[in-house]
């Protein structure tokens, strides 16, 4: 029998073994793992849970709890491991905190019954954590549906938010690229289009697409980082769950102008990195912030909508620099 189609019929049970230990290891927490950083210093990363409204939330959280606080909030179809090199690399200075949504990552996923799938939600589940794990001052740091999640938090919680990063963390409809305009078509006729959308969404070369963009140096992305999503984007109950999310996009977009306001009115100290070879929220959506926000300090760099995929030592270097600025102005 031909090897090629031995492969590929053997690809399901594969892919459904590798969901299933993933799904195993979300149910082993806390677990603590030795980490060592970049200049040779010992870090201790830990993975945990918190539960709260009778689901887990799992979170990874570096540093000493009495430093500056920097909480990560997540893309799609990612999770709070986006986060861990950078995590490692600044966990020395600054205290990280960096959770899984809902349906994402670690954190249990309950039937769109149970817990309904909007970014409301989310930022209500967040806004929570941090009651539970008692953050009252923080830097928001936002990638993609992060920067929906973190301007509800922000919006909720001003007294809490010290300033913002922005890593292709988009709020701004000049940065929506083309792709947008089939999201607008399922926006108004999802009955029509949702196969189609979910389809997509959940495929494997849309999931690396994700990462790569139009980044012309594909070599440099590590393969796992889409084989592992597009795994967590397949487990079960997950079509439904991406689905009510793509939906709920439009509320953002609606949601763009009292952002900006809030941005404008308040005049955090910002951060914004962005990846030039996004498809997704181009390089206008980082030039815009400059409309309400005319101090922010804006990096375009090579990389893709994932900008720690392939930058991560840039991005790390530029968030260091950021907060220990801002600490500065804060102790003056």
């Amino acid at each position: 029998m031909n090897k090629d189609i031995i492969q590929a019929a053997d690809a399901p049970r594969k892919l459904a073994a590798l969901a299933g230990a993933i799904a195993l290891s979300a149910m082993v927490t806390p677990v603590i793992a030795g980490e060592i950083d970049v200049n040779g210093g010992t870090l201790v990363m830990a993975y945990r849970t918190v539960e709260f409204d009778g689901s887990k939330i799992a979170y990874r959280e570096i540093g000493a709890n009495d430093k500056p606080t920097i909480l990560l909030l997540h893309g799609v179809p990612s999770s709070s491991r986006m986060y861990d090199d950078l995590m490692k690399r600044l966990g020395n200075e600054f205290h990280l905190v960096a959770p899984d949504y809902p349906g994402f990552g670690n954190s249990d996923a309950p039937s769109p019954q149970d817990y309904s799938y909007t970014f409301d939600n989310l930022a209500e589940t967040i806004v929570k954590l941090t009651d539970s794990l008692k953050l009252d001052r923080y830097v928001l740091f936002m990638q993609d549906y992060g920067a929906p999640v973190g301007m509800r938090v922000a919006t909720a919680r001003p007294e809490s938010v010290i300033g913002t990063i922005f890593q292709n963390g988009n709020v701004y409809e000049e940065g929506l690229g083309p792709m947008w305009e089939k999201r607008k078509a399922f926006w108004s006729n999802r009955g029509q289009f949702q196969a189609e959308v979910v389809k997509q969404h959940q495929s494997l070369t849309v999931t690396r697409a994700r990462h790569l963009g139009t980044d012309p140096d594909i070599e440099a992305y590590n393969p796992d980082l889409w084989m592992d999503e597009y795994a967590y984007l397949n487990r079960p109950g997950q079509d439904q769950i991406q689905s009510d999310l793509i939906f709920d996009y439009q509320n953002n977009i609606a949601a763009y102008p009292k952002w900006q306001s809030w941005l404008r009115a308040h005049q955090l100290p910002t951060l914004v990195v962005w990846g030039k070879y996004d498809p997704a929220f181009t390089v206008a959506g980082a030039q815009a912030f400059r409309k309400d926000l005319p101090n922010a300090d804006i990096h375009i760099l090579d990389a893709g909508h994932f900008a720690m995929d392939t930058k991560v030592d840039e991005v790390a270097n530029l968030t260091k620099a950021f907060l220990v600025k801002l600490e500065q102005r804060r102790r003056r």
